[in-house]
């Protein structure tokens, strides 16, 4: 079942919403490795937040997720990319992906991520080119080379 979806550019009156968004979505991945703290997971999100860098997901006018792409001397970091619940499974996730990677394979920049151990979204990352780099008992990180062509 595909959803229609729009990206809009992020500001400042996002950062609560997506830091709520984002304590909702991680939790049972970071209760699974005993680190969930809600404070501590919604804090880091405005820590690191910059509007700048982040895209708002809407589903019928509403906040579904965000996603944030970095830039670094390198290439860019995928990073804040979170999808309500009830929005997952439904190909938002993956039409997102593409469109931010395409841009990224037409300027020639590779993508780094990383991603919570056990977490079902390192799947979807495998699924469009992203392959391992390393991992430690709580993140995996992993990179994807400019035209790589794994689910595009």
């Amino acid at each position: 079942m595909t959803t229609t979806w729009t990206l809009r550019p992020a500001t400042a009156a996002d950062v609560e919403p997506i830091a709520e968004l984002r304590a909702e979505v991680m939790r049972p991945d970071l209760e699974r490795l005993g680190r969930y703290d809600g404070t501590r997971v919604r804090q880091r999100f405005r820590d690191g937040f910059v509007a700048a860098h982040t895209w708002v997901i809407e589903v019928e006018g509403r906040l579904a997720g965000s996603v944030a792409l970095r830039p670094a001397e390198d290439g860019h970091w995928l990073e804040h990319f979170y999808l309500a619940a009830g929005q997952q499974g439904r190909g938002v996730g993956g039409a997102v992906l593409r469109g931010l990677l395409a841009d990224c394979d037409r300027a020639g920049r590779p993508v780094r991520l990383n991603v919570l151990q056990g977490s079902p979204a390192r799947r979807l990352y495998e699924r469009h080119g992203f392959a391992l780099t390393s991992e430690d008992p709580v993140d995996v990180f992993m990179l994807r080379a400019p035209g790589s062509s794994a689910a595009l």
